[in-house]
């Protein structure tokens, strides 16, 4: 039989709370348990497998982690086939700064010692002493996960293809000036169909002299095109056939190579994004919340998605407007010591919602009156342009925020009303 103090012991022992750092790896995680005196409970290695997974979760429920009461879980990373596993239920993950772990490393020793147990027990600890300070993982729901990954993907896949046609127009300013002057003008640049099948037919500015209204004419049938192509097929031969400075043969064939490499790559990525801008479009209408979105002016379908995968659809992930406005660095931050203080913008904040916002906040301009009217006002008081844009997000940010919350689709009345001011005989 136990005995009195056996048994205080043990209440004593299941009153403490349970911490759990993992210092993450490519190959193997090292975990650290601590109770809530600091103590270290257990440490182990496990592998990045299933097996690791189970040995991990195994000890997890060795030191109390039930499905009502999960034990918190401290890692330097959102992504991967580990946190999935270990967002299953209700636990409380951490994504922690690996810049704040560091900070934190150095509370425990000034010798600036470094190892992974090490580490995993630092981990542990952030959460023992400053778990308050600390947001977990949003609890959004896998309909929104999947957003977040498509439109991401989306967003990178426009990314690379603006970035592989910079590449084609600074080769083309170099060698082919005829084939800027061809599509620069045009909407979507050479980006567009025809812009690229084109090039790929006339790769240097002898071959493209030498190309008949016929084969100009095929070249745009095969990118597509069905109206205008008789006119687009003469503009283009006429100019292609004028007078343009030229390097030697050889070197002009040499920069046709390389542009029928960089062509290559550009297709596979204008096909990239147009795919995903697709399998976007039929993820987002398919949310809950894609018909509050797209009542916002300025917000289409990718755009709308970029918002909402940075955003998520978890209701408690911020305490209010103000909270979401941070994480998109909409709202200033102050700096204040001394006499001294400054008013500026955010240097940390969600930097994917901070470029779709920007892009939000510039369409809303030609979509809503009351946007178009506070960017104004903003630009008379003084701001410049990128201070009246983000201005303008901050004010729609909290707009969304509200309609949200309450289930309600957005309205300019409403949104942008102009306190009236009384009349002479009202205030009398």
């Amino acid at each position: 039989m136990c005995s009195p103090n056996c048994k205080n012991r043990q209440r004593w022992e299941s009153t403490l709370k349970i911490f759990c750092g993992i210092d993450w790896a490519e190959s193997h995680h090292d975990v650290a348990l601590v109770d809530d005196t600091g103590e270290q409970l257990a440490k182990r290695r496990i592998t990045d497998d299933a097996a690791g997974y189970r040995l991990l979760l195994d000890l997890l429920a060795e030191h109390g982690d039930t499905e009502a009461d999960p034990i918190p879980v401290a890692i330097e990373t959102s992504h991967g086939l580990l946190v999935a596993v270990l967002r299953t239920g209700h636990r409380q993950v951490f994504a922690i700064n690996p810049l704040a772990a560091a900070r934190y490393r150095d509370r425990h020793g000034v010798s600036r010692k470094k190892s992974d147990p090490g580490d995993a027990l630092v981990l542990a600890n952030i959460l023992r002493t400053d778990m308050p300070m600390h947001r977990p993982l949003p609890a959004d729901s896998d309909q929104s996960r999947a957003v977040t990954v498509l439109a991401r993907a989306q967003q990178d896949a426009v990314w690379n293809r603006q970035q592989l046609g910079n590449q084609i127009r600074s080769l083309l300013r170099e060698y082919y000036p005829a084939a800027l002057e061809a599509f620069q003008s045009k909407a979507g640049g050479l980006a567009r169909p025809e812009a690229r099948a084109v090039l790929a037919a006339a790769s240097t500015p002898a071959r493209a002299a030498k190309l008949s209204v016929a084969q100009l004419r095929a070249a745009l049938k095969r990118s597509g095109r069905t109206r205008g192509i008789d006119p687009e097929a003469e503009r283009l031969r006429d100019v292609f056939r004028a007078e343009h400075p030229r390097h030697p043969d050889a070197v002009e064939a040499a920069f046709g190579h390389q542009l029928l490499a960089l062509l290559k790559q550009f297709d596979a990525a204008c096909q990239a994004a147009d795919d995903l801008a697709q399998v976007v479009e039929a993820a987002f209408r398919e949310h809950p919340d894609a018909e509050i979105y797209l009542s916002f002016p300025g917000l289409g379908v990718q755009l709308a998605a970029r918002v909402l995968a940075e955003i998520g659809d978890d209701r408690t992930r911020f305490a209010d407007a103000r909270g979401l406005k941070a994480y998109a660095g909409s709202a200033p931050i102050t700096r204040a010591s001394g006499k001294k203080s400054h008013v500026g913008r955010r240097m940390v904040k969600n930097d994917r919602l901070m470029h779709a916002g920007f892009l939000w906040a510039f369409s809303s301009l030609r979509n809503s009156p009351g946007a178009d009217a506070h960017y104004r006002r903003r630009r008379d008081h003084g701001d410049w342009h990128a201070g009246a844009q983000r201005n303008l997000l901050n004010r729609l940010l909290g707009q969304l925020h509200h309609c949200l919350q309450n289930r309600r689709p957005f309205d300019e009345q409403l949104a942008f009303a102009v306190p009236q001011r009384p009349t002479s005989a009202a205030a009398a």
